[in-house]
């Protein structure tokens, strides 16, 4: 639980208002990316698994901006690494969804989240294109640009919409496949659309009735598992579900939350 010593309102605050400041930078990066400026990429964990300068320039400025802020919080990123804290840790996304980013498809954000002992107690996940603003504090609700959300209530199984995500190697992006053409023979549909913390997202606003991924990093569910959570959602963590998978991430709606387990569990999500 979070130390009852934590302002959650103010750390929500500051997560929306970093959050927001990378968000226009990489918006100015991609609208002159789409008008023709090189932006240098590199690879990672896979030549499909890619990183931008643009990543680390927003990564950069979240980390300058929470030095100016919070000095004595410890910082993790996706891109600069770091560790946790005793106290306050921010957990940073600088661009979740580069590969879309890259492409030009505008569902990709800035995720800022703050947490106290690996539980995080308030977040933003802030859209550059659309400049829709997603933030949480713990017990306090989820919104979206000011308005609360809440997680959507299906009846039955053939009417839950699910979204997913794939791994960037190649062995289990098959065994993932596998898993989602199974499921979606008992789903109304199967959405994978590359960015997690905005799936998370749709989930808190009813965009999606469940989200359900493995191998996730830290950065891409610290702030969007948590305004799914405060949206009504039943959230579990990597590690905390072991038949779903030691790394699954899954986020549904209560209402269709035990058969749409057994669902994925029939479809072999255990296996991946």
């Amino acid at each position: 639980m979070a130390d009852v010593g934590v302002d959650e309102t103010l750390l929500k605050g500051i997560a929306e208002r970093v959050a927001g400041e990378a968000a226009e930078l990489v918006r100015e990066a991609w609208t002159g990316m789409n008008a023709g400026r090189e932006v240098r990429v590199d690879t990672k964990s896979a030549d499909t698994d890619v990183v931008t300068a643009v990543d680390h320039e927003s990564e950069r400025l979240v980390r300058a901006r929470l030095a100016e802020l919070r000095p004595d919080d410890a910082v993790l990123g996706e891109e600069g690494g770091g560790i946790a804290g005793d106290g306050v840790t921010w957990v940073v996304d600088p661009i979740d969804g580069t590969v879309n980013f890259l492409y030009g498809l505008p569902w990709f954000a800035v995720s800022v989240a703050a947490q106290v002992g690996g539980v995080s107690v308030a977040g933003a996940v802030v859209e550059p294109v659309s400049g829709r603003r997603w933030t949480a504090a713990r017990g306090q609700g989820a919104f979206l640009d000011g308005r609360p959300l809440a997680v959507n209530a299906p009846s039955r199984l053939d009417l839950t919409l699910v979204g997913t995500g794939f791994a960037y190697k190649v062995e289990r992006r098959t065994k993932q496949a596998r898993f989602v053409a199974e499921l979606a023979t008992r789903v109304r549909d199967v959405r994978r659309n590359g960015a997690a913390s905005l799936d998370l997202c749709a989930v808190a606003a009813g965009w999606l009735d469940a989200y359900v991924e493995h191998g996730l990093g830290h950065w891409d569910w610290a702030a969007g598992a948590l305004i799914a959570a405060e949206a009504g959602a039943q959230v579990s963590l990597p590690g905390e579900d072991a038949e779903l998978g030691p790394d699954a991430t899954f986020a549904v709606a209560p209402s269709i939350a035990a058969p749409l387990r057994q669902a994925l569990l029939d479809s072999g999500v255990g296996g991946i």
